[in-house]
């Protein structure tokens, strides 16, 4: 930005459901997603849910020329699904990979193998420090069994972002947050780090009503999801703040409406969000805020610890379960290992039970021991995540009811 103090910045994000065998019509929509980058040439693109990297290598060879720059991050078993492309060079890049992320006995869900995380990338503009994340899916909003991991992560997310961009002027955050504009997580977030929402800044607006990203209208959508809200649901954002001496405006905001031009299916089961941010540089530095009044942020963060402290009790209650499964299944192997030594010894005139049976109450045993060992393990790290997230929490409400 030398000799020029104003930037104006051109960012798209999208939600790309991009399931390998899973997702309907996947490769011809990636195809259409690099089409429309490389026609368009925003500045910056954030995507999600790109899961198979050959998918990610195939619009890195087609945006080569408009996106010299871009990154892909790895983590967990199938990976984080989050991918960069920048026309700015990218200096450096960060993966962070949050403690908690649902359950691996949740099968059908999957979020825990995918590792959810947020992707950091440092660019020259500015400098910008961008990010691109999701968090964990709500599922069932009545009974939101992933509230407190959800809340952890939120909490994870926002002192990530406060402690990261301290050498930042902007900060630029897109992804799929899974959560709706007034839910606790979105209002702890916002709160404690100063981020503001494109959607409610924005000059202009096009797009779908109230800026819903998840929308009946789109074939892809499980219209099921979606009966509590005609209109649709707002989960996917482009959130961003200036710390030093530059100030950040949105002067429009955009959503895609259905098909992609010319097509009978959309990008994704998300409309894609498209922001266009002016970066001014101002003459002194405007100094880092929370954005919020120091009462509210307290209420809001009364109310995540409330939460977590809710996803703790059931944690332990989970825990105890399978340590006691784990106690009765070591039991069982104790006494059938005493049965079979007394028959060993002579100790008993016959086997209490056939052979077969014996040998298969015996594994079954076994792989009940090992698998409540595997829950009592996974759940007592819940316990540690949540009960350590609920004392950070603890802490940061007394720094705020203690201000003057």
């Amino acid at each position: 930005m030398e000799g020029d103090p104003t930037l104006r910045l051109r960012i798209f994000d999208l939600n790309c459901w991009a399931i390998r065998y899973l997702s309907k019509r996947r490769p011809e929509r990636v195809r259409l997603i690099g089409d429309r980058l490389r026609q368009e040439g925003f500045d910056l693109v954030l995507l999600q849910e790109v899961w198979s990297e050959q998918d990610y290598s195939d619009l890195k060879v087609k945006l080569a020329g408009c996106y010299p720059f871009s990154h892909y991050f790895r983590s967990g078993v199938i990976g984080s699904g989050l991918c960069v492309f920048s026309r700015f060079p990218i200096l450096d890049t960060l993966l962070y990979q949050y403690s908690l992320n649902g359950y691996p006995y949740m099968l059908q869900h999957g979020d825990w193998f995918c590792g959810k995380s947020v992707g950091v990338s440092v660019g020259v503009t500015a400098p910008l420090l961008s990010l691109s994340l999701q968090l964990h899916a709500e599922y069932c909003r009545d009974k939101d069994a992933y509230l407190p991991h959800r809340l952890v992560q939120a909490w994870e997310l926002a002192q990530f972002i406060r402690h990261t961009s301290k050498a930042a002027d902007v900060v630029l955050l897109g992804g799929d947050l899974n959560m709706h504009p007034e839910d606790v997580g979105i209002r702890l977030l916002r709160g404690w780090t100063g981020l503001r929402d494109a959607f409610a800044e924005a000059t202009r607006f096009e797009g779908c009503k109230n800026g819903c990203t998840l929308v009946p209208d789109n074939c892809f959508t499980d219209k099921s999801e979606l009966l509590p809200f005609p209109l649709g649901i707002r989960i996917d954002y482009i959130l961003y703040k200036a710390i030093s001496s530059f100030t950040v405006k949105c002067e429009e905001l955009k959503t895609t409406t259905g098909p992609a031009p010319g097509m009978d299916i959309p990008f994704s089961d998300h409309e894609a969000v498209m922001a266009t941010l002016h970066i001014h540089r101002q003459g002194q530095p405007a100094g880092a805020t929370l954005g919020t009044a120091d009462l509210a942020l307290a209420d809001v963060v009364t109310e995540a610890r409330t939460e977590v402290g809710v996803g703790l009790r059931a944690a332990r209650r989970q825990r105890y379960s399978s340590g006691r499964m784990a106690v009765l299944a070591l039991l069982l192997l104790l006494l059938q290992a005493a049965a079979a030594l007394g028959t060993l010894a002579g100790l008993g005139t016959e086997q209490p039970f056939p052979k077969l049976s014996f040998c298969l109450l015996a594994f079954l045993a076994l792989g009940v021991l090992v698998l409540a060992t595997g829950l009592h393990l996974f759940h007592t790290m819940e316990v540690k995540m949540l009960h350590g997230t609920e004392d950070q929490m603890w802490m940061a409400l007394k720094a705020l009811q203690e201000r003057p």
